[in-house]
């Protein structure tokens, strides 16, 4: 039998039959579509159905003919921005139709943690999302997926922003979505969110464009045994074996817990919903089982019954009566909310037994839970009319440990989140096509040991994605790594920080610097307003045609003057070294290549004069350079200096 996973996947992919027509999930009610151009749409429909899409704006409808997979594809002219319309396609006298959508500006945002990180993590985000009630701002989540081939499908939805929808969100890119609205407040903001913390940007770039970088054939070569079935350690065989340990090892799985009849007297009691941490389990990666009784009123007898179970951290398997009702077997799930459909001949008159094991991998368990905290337990009919509240005193138990099974599920054998391949093929490829005017990028902390690998990997990376899409040069701007405190770093993160702006020297990009927004105990800095705000002043001036200042001083020169060094910088307008020790991020060093701290002033001419009594023979400077090292050279804008370096000797990061 397949695996979960496997089964996932060949959902995914399965055409549509009897009839049917659909759109791509990417193509839902509440979209976005980019203004006034030729937008892709995309769905599926039986193979050599014609299929017509036609838009409520106006304009001729457009057709298509599926092929032998069932697959359509058009190109539909967009209106100026504005909204709400209907797209309606129809093949055989099936329809499939796009409510509430609208057409505006659509950027993809993407990356890894600091992209991901939701505005409930984060008190500016929990402050932010009161007041957050836009009808014209658009949320597209995009559910992390890993996949050893392209996938032309992709769980996603869209939500209007509201103060609830907009929790679970990328705090960046919502803030940068703010202030494009409030710089063009009559038109319509979509934002794509694909994002998954801790990511190598090799995961996020396709094969062909890793073939032609070189230093990746080696793996991609064992990508393509695994995805062909021919490598011993295929997903399918390890995760089968770790379930299969799950159900020799775990005493709950064993004596089935599930069960009605279960004696639950050394059971203790807790609330849900809960956090792993509020029953004393703070320690605790595994398996926790969670059940309770209720009784459904006489009136709901025969009716179907839809559980909400909010989200769980970060399996679960559920069972009603002690029969699953539905169960969500692949890691990485937990900010999804469960929603399991109930059978009515299930739930009996009288006493039913609802039975929940979570799945703890790692980190913070929890059950019933959601991004922005407890959520609500609820037994409804399948209708929505009527609900019961179950959350409250439950009993629960603690079953095996992830030591117990050997830690956790493997996410693909070998292959996980970080192969390479792994997200362009499961969570960029559904979206290649799809009209939008540019991404925005935050990542790099991950690639950081390989900052000399990262001058090459990241412009391949940009590059594959415009040619893949087929939009030109389209923008892409990303947010420069803040300061943070690596443990052992001897220069690798000022190495990335530099290849990241080396990357400039592509068309069409931009950098937003956070040099002095960073927290050097903190890899996921809180401030995320300004991260917004930065990326789109980059929008603003450079597609949107606004007057505004968007780049800090970027080193231009150096000239050496005995023990002297004279910089030059663009952008440079109102230069100023801030703080009661300006030159504390310089350094100095002469051709003994040894650097020591530095003394600094602007001139009256705008350049920066840097020196220092220890080195009598000037030769290179350097600028918060170390890993934690923030900014203190700012432009009259009040945007930071990156860090930078005006010597080419040899990275620390070379060779790896």
């Amino acid at each position: 039998m397949l695996p979960p996973s496997a089964l996932l996947f060949l959902t995914l992919l399965a055409p549509a039959c009897g009839g049917e027509v659909r759109f791509a999930n990417v193509f839902a009610d509440h979209m976005v579509f980019q203004r006034e151009t030729q937008a892709a749409i995309w769905g599926t429909a039986d193979p050599g159905g014609q299929v017509t899409v036609e838009a409520s704006w106006g304009g001729d409808p457009v057709r298509a003919t599926a092929d032998a997979d069932g697959r359509w594809r058009v190109q539909l002219a967009t209106p100026a921005a504005g909204g709400p319309f209907t797209v309606t396609a129809s093949s055989g006298g099936a329809t499939a139709v796009l409510e509430d959508v609208l057409s505006g500006e659509v950027w993809v945002c993407s990356g890894q943690s600091n992209m991901e990180w939701n505005m409930a993590w984060i008190e500016q985000g929990i402050d932010a999302a009161r007041t957050a009630d836009h009808p014209l701002l658009r949320l597209c989540f995009v559910e992390n997926t890993i996949a050893a081939a392209p996938q032309s499908e992709v769980e996603a939805r869209w939500e209007v922003c509201t103060p609830t929808s907009v929790l679970p969100f990328s705090a960046t890119a919502y803030f940068f979505g703010r202030e494009l609205m409030r710089a063009m407040p009559e038109v319509p903001i979509g934002l794509v969110r694909s994002a998954w913390g801790g990511t190598v940007a090799e995961a996020w770039t396709s094969e062909g464009a890793l073939r032609r970088l070189g230093g990746f054939d080696e793996v991609l070569d064992r990508v393509v045994a695994l995805r062909s079935g021919s490598g011993a350690d295929t997903v399918e065989q390890l995760q089968a074996k770790w379930w299969a340990r799950v159900a020799a090892t775990d005493p709950g799985m064993k004596q089935r817990w599930q069960l009605p009849q279960t004696d639950l007297a050394d059971w203790d009691s807790g609330q849900v919903p809960t956090m792993f941490a509020q029953l004393g389990w703070a320690d605790f990666d595994g398996l926790g089982w969670f059940r309770r009784s209720f009784e459904v009123p006489r009136h709901w007898q025969g009716n179907d019954l839809v559980l909400h179970l909010g989200a769980v951290d970060d399996m679960d398997v559920t069972w009603i009566n002690g029969q699953e009702i539905g169960a969500v077997r692949v890691p990485g799930r937990y900010q999804s909310a469960r929603e399991y459909a109930i059978p009515a001949a299930l739930v009996s008159e009288g006493v039913n037994t609802l039975a929940v094991c979570a799945i703890d991998t790692g980190g913070a368990g929890t059950i019933g839970w959601s991004s922005s905290g407890p959520a609500s337990v609820r037994l409804a009919l399948a209708d929505g009319s009527e609900e019961l509240v179950l959350d409250g005193e439950w009993r629960v138990k603690r079953g095996c440990t992830m030591g117990d099974l050997g830690g956790p599920m493997p996410t693909s054998g070998w292959f996980d989140q970080n192969g390479p391949t792994a997200l362009s093929n499961g969570m960029i490829e559904p979206l290649v096509g799809m009209a939008m005017r540019g991404v925005i990028w935050y990542q790099g902390e991950s690639n950081r040991e390989r900052a000399l690998q990262y001058r090459e990997l990241f412009p391949a990376m940009i590059r594959d994605w415009r040619t893949r899409w087929g939009r030109g040069d389209f923008p892409f701007y990303w947010v420069q790594i803040a300061p943070f405190g690596y443990g052992g770093d001897r220069g690798e993160a000022a190495e990335l920080r530099e290849a990241q702006t080396m990357t400039l020297s592509l068309p069409n990009t931009g950098q937003a610097v956070t040099m002095d927004i960073g927290d050097p105990g903190d890899i996921h800095p809180q401030e995320k307003v300004e991260v917004g705000r930065r990326l789109a002043l980059i929008a603003l001036a450079r597609d949107y045609g606004q007057q505004v200042a968007y780049q800090g001083p970027s080193y231009r020169s150096v000239e050496f003057d005995g023990p002297k060094a004279i910089l030059q910088f663009d952008h440079a307008e109102g230069l100023e070294l801030r703080g009661d020790t300006p030159g504390q991020w310089f350094q100095i060093a002469g051709k003994d290549q040894r650097f020591v701290r530095a003394k600094a002033e602007v001139a009256a001419d705008g350049s920066v004069i840097v020196w220092s009594d220890e080195v009598p023979e000037a030769r290179a400077v350097r600028f918060a350079w170390g890993a934690a090292d923030a900014s203190n050279l700012f432009n009259a804008a009040g945007l930071p200096a990156p860090s930078f370096r005006t010597d080419p000797w040899p990275a620390v990061s070379r060779g790896r």
